[in-house]
C-alpha cells in the first residue's frame, strides 16, 4: 500500500535511499551474536544483509496530510553535501525530491517540517544546493526542531562525539541556514501540531531526540525516529545503537515508548525500517514481542 489512513491522518513513505550501514556487532555493539543469529529469519534481507551481516536501514520521509496541511517528518540526508565520515552520503546524488513529487508533493507544498532529532541523516534535505549557497528546501514551512539538540549541535565540539564525526558540517549546512531564513521554530518538553498529532521528547540517543504520536478518531501511531534502529530492539529493547548519546536514558525511553505502543495498539514507525516500514508490539510480561507488520510501498 502507498498509503494508509488512520483517523482524519493520510501517511505515505517517501524513501531517499536504503541498503547496507554498519556490521551488525558495530551497530548495536552488546547485542549478543545468538541475538542475531536465532531471528536471521525474520531479518534477512530487509533488516540483516544474508552474507555479510551489515545492518540494513532506509533514509527515509514520513509524509503526512492532517487538517489540510503538508507535514514532513525527517528530511534524510541530502544532496550535494560533504559527509567525509561516511562515504556513501558524500556528495550524494539522489532523487529524493522526484520520489516526493511522485506522491504528489512540491517542495512548496510543505507546510511543515519535523526534525525527529539533529543527526545528520535526519535534516539533509532541510537544504538544497542553489547557485553555491545552502538554501531551505521547502520555502514555505515552517521547520520544528527540538531545542536540546540545536543547542547542543551548535557547540562544534558535540559534533564528533559518539556518532563518530558523523555529523560533521551539517548544522552549518542543514540547521543554520534554515534558522536564518527565520522559519526554525525550536521547542521542549511536547508540542502540539494540531488536533491529530504531537511531538513529545524521547531523549536518549540525542538531549533532544522526539517522536510525534498520531491520535484521530480512536487510530493511534507513533513515529518513533531513532528509538528503534533494527527489529531486534522490540525483542531486546535494553540494547542501544552506538551512536546513542545517553545509553541509559535510551534504554528508558524505548521501554516508555514500546509500551505505550502495545496498550494502544498503535502502529510503530520507525525512521529506518527498510522492507516492512511500520509494525505492531504486544507486550510479553517484562518484554515485547511483533504482532504484526504493516509493509508500505516506497515512494
Amino acid at each position: 500500500m502507498n498509503e494508509l489512513e488512520f483517523g482524519d491522518v493520510t501517511i505515505t513513505r517517501v524513501e531517499e535511499l536504503h541498503g547496507p550501514s554498519l556490521p551488525a556487532e558495530q551497530f548495536l555493539p552488546d547485542l549478543p551474536a545468538s541475538a542475531w543469529q536465532e531471528n536471521r529469519s525474520m531479518l534477512v534481507p530487509d533488516h540483516l544483509g544474508d552474507q555479510d551481516d551489515v545492518v540494513q536501514a532506509a533514509m527515509q520521509t514520513w509524509l503526512l496530510r492532517s487538517e489540510g496541511r503538508t507535514v514532513l517528518i525527517d528530511t534524510g540526508v541530502g544532496n550535494d553535501k560533504s559527509r567525509p565520515a561516511v562515504a556513501a552520503w558524500d556528495h550524494l546524488k539522489s532523487n529524493y525530491l522526484e520520489n516526493l513529487a511522485s506522491a504528489g508533493v512540491l517542495p512548496e507544498d510543505v507546510d511543515l517540517v519535523i526534525n525527529t532529532h539533529l543527526h545528520v541523516d535526519h535534516v539533509g534535505w532541510n537544504t538544497r544546493l542553489v547557485d553555491g549557497a545552502w538554501v531551505p528546501t521547502f520555502p514555505n514551512a515552517t521547520y520544528l526542531m527540538p531545542k536540546a539538540d540545536f543547542e547542543f549541535f551548535w557547540d562544534p565540539a558535540n559534533n564528533s562525539g559518539i556518532a563518530g564525526g558523523v555529523n560533521e558540517n551539517v548544522f552549518a549546512d542543514s540547521i543554520a541556514p534554515v534558522h536564518a531564513a527565520g522559519q526554525v521554530q525550536l521547542w521542549e518538553g511536547s508540542h502540539t501540531i494540531d488536533g491529530n498529532l504531537r511531538l513529545e521528547d524521547a531523549a536518549g540517543h540525542t538531549p533532544g531526540t522526539s517522536v510525534v504520536l498520531l491520535e484521530s478518531e480512536g487510530d493511534r501511531a507513533l513515529f518513533a525516529g531513532d528509538v528503534l534502529h533494527t527489529p531486534l530492539q522490540v525483542l531486546h529493547p535494553d540494547h542501544n545503537s552506538c551512536f546513542c548519546e545517553d545509553p541509559v536514558r535510551a534504554r528508558a525511553t524505548r521501554r516508555r515508548l514500546l509500551g505505550w505502543a502495545a496498550d494502544t495498539n498503535a502502529l510503530v514507525l520507525p525512521a529506518h525500517f527498510s522492507g516492512h516500514g511500520a509494525l505492531e508490539v504486544a507486550s510479553r510480561g517484562n518484554e515485547f514481542e511483533i504482532k504484526n507488520w504493516a509493509p508500505f510501498a516506497r515512494y
